[in-house]
């Protein structure tokens, strides 16, 4: 599941709103916003996030957390480290070889690093 999926989620169970009945509403299909919100499909369009505030009636901060959850939540990453150094190169690979043996603990620690002011991409 993907960050985006997963808050697209909570939403929907807070309001009690079923799967069916949000895609129906959003006029897409079941399967796809069912595989949007298991990370099985890619990032929604601009067009359908747009949709998906909408139907939540969602607008200002919570809205453009939405937009930064939808945009941090591709579940098939590719990281571009041609030009950077050898150890960037070595990081993404190691990271793309074992990311699934991580815990949350772990998990939870690498993110903080990359998110820590000053840090990596501060």
């Amino acid at each position: 599941m993907t960050p985006f999926g997963l808050r697209m989620r909570e939403l929907r169970r807070a309001r009690s709103i079923t799967l069916k009945r949000m895609a129906k509403d959003l006029q897409i299909s079941p399967a796809y916003l069912s595989a949007l919100e298991h990370g099985h499909r890619g990032r929604p369009s601009p067009v359908l996030l747009r949709q998906i505030c909408s139907f939540f009636n969602v607008i200002w901060d919570e809205a453009e957390e939405l937009h930064r959850l939808a945009a941090i939540s591709h579940p098939r990453v590719v990281v571009d480290t041609a030009g950077l150094s050898p150890k960037a190169t070595e990081l993404a690979n190691r990271m793309a070889e074992r990311i699934h043996e991580l815990n949350e603990t772990t998990l939870d620690a690498v993110l903080a690093l990359l998110k820590t002011p000053g840090g990596p991409r501060g």
